[in-house]
């Protein structure tokens, strides 16, 4: 395989997670009965351009289905996220009625809501049914397809050129990065701006979350590399900020390298230095990821098999996509995890793919008082562990698998 940006061969391996379902592919009862697609999940790393990327096994099409359950606006952190950086993007940028937003990966209008309350007329972009059907419900509109060079050209031939252009958390799902950066750059208006936000590979690497790798996710990023890729395709990285969304996250500013005006930050090349410093232009850092990962998966199967001959009661929250890479590496099946409650009520009444574990809803908890619940989306924690505060009463126990196990 050659890489998705730079077109060098790929030789080194950060991880090899086995096979595994799309992480997404949540099971209908009459699945059941059916084979699951499983593929091999291996990530690979760029020497050339460091960008590190899964190996090609699937197209987007076959990941992004037109029933895809995962919907944003399920947490309430996530969405007062959102909400403060509209805020703060619509001041810094001096937006208003005359300026058009277009978000990239609109989800269910999680974001665009408060674009939308704030006036600004906007545009989301969403390639998912279900989540486009969501997002028209708040009356937002949707271009319901993927995006990239040729939907930007389209929507710029219908004087559809953007103020701001917002992505989050989606750099990371597309297959032609190259394509897809390429569709900023033609869509921004002269002095526009794009904003987006992704996991940072800094943390991946650092805390040795490989559960958040799954097939959706095509990229692990890191500054350094994006900046090389949006410099490819014409566009300039001028800031960037830290985030602790996601285990860690990062969020990117450009613009337009032919008319941009915005100043570079010197918080750019701080980060780039942070990164060189870490060792994420060096080999040797992504060298002993794999044998973490099998620790982590190790001491957490072994919490679930000590609990089960203790006679202990154990659940999962939340139905999350990382939760199925860390369930499905490390073999567990509905014997050592018996039920996952999940909020999303697109998701109750599935299983989860692979460990075909059931989505219940929260009512579950209070029926069955388990003595320990685990919680998958980790990122989560506190906001879950607040959330189902009354679980203390019958003195259930909270658990976490990565960075490390951790019962609180």
């Amino acid at each position: 395989m050659k890489c998705r940006h730079c077109g060098s061969p790929l030789d080194l391996v950060l991880i090899d997670l086995g096979a595994q379902p799309p992480s997404n592919a949540y099971l209908t009862p009459d699945a059941l009965r059916a084979p699951e697609r499983w593929y091999p999940l291996r990530v690979l790393v760029c020497e050339h351009c460091w960008l590190v990327q899964t190996e090609d096994f699937t197209r987007a099409e076959e990941l992004f289905s037109p029933d895809y359950a995962y919907f944003s606006g399920f947490s309430t952190s996530w969405l007062a996220h959102c909400k403060r950086f509209v805020e703060e993007a619509s001041q810094r940028f001096g937006l208003g009625p005359e300026s058009y937003v277009v978000e990239v990966a609109a989800n269910d209008g999680y974001l665009l809501q408060y674009v939308q309350a704030h006036g600004i007329p906007c545009l989301g972009i969403e390639p998912t049914a279900s989540t486009a059907a969501a997002a028209r419900t708040k009356g937002i509109a949707i271009v319901q397809d993927f995006f990239g060079v040729r939907l930007a050209q389209t929507l710029v031939s219908e004087g559809k050129q953007a103020d701001l252009m917002i992505a989050n958390n989606v750099l990371a799902h597309v297959p032609d990065i190259n394509d897809f950066v390429g569709g900023f750059s033609i869509l921004l208006k002269p002095r526009g701006v794009a904003t987006f936000e992704f996991p940072h590979l800094l943390r991946l690497i650092v805390e040795a979350q490989f559960d958040t790798i799954y097939h959706e996710h095509f990229s692990y990023l890191s500054l350094t590399a994006v900046e090389r890729i949006f410099s490819s395709v014409g566009l300039i990285v001028f800031d960037v900020e830290e985030l602790p969304t996601h285990g860690g996250s990062l969020r990117v500013y450009a613009q337009r390298a032919d008319t941009g005006t915005y100043p570079r930050s010197i918080r750019v090349d701080a980060m780039l230095e942070k990164e060189r410093a870490a060792g994420l232009m060096d080999s040797a850092t992504y060298s002993g990821f794999q044998a973490r990962a099998e620790r982590i998966k190790d001491d957490f199967l072994g919490f679930l098999l000590t609990a089960k001959r203790e006679g202990k009661r154990v659940a999962a929250y939340g139905a999350a996509a990382k939760g199925n890479t860390l369930l499905n590496f490390a073999g567990v099946k509905p014997d050592l995890l018996p039920f996952v409650v999940d909020r999303n009520p697109a998701k109750q009444g599935k299983y989860l793919p692979g460990s075909r574990i059931p989505i219940v809803g929260e009512q579950k908890l209070e029926a069955t008082r388990p003595d320990y619940i685990v919680i998958l989306p980790w990122n989560l924690r506190e906001e879950i562990m607040a959330q189902l505060v009354y679980a203390r009463s019958w003195g259930a126990r909270f658990v976490t698998a990565v960075p490390k196990l951790e019962v609180v």
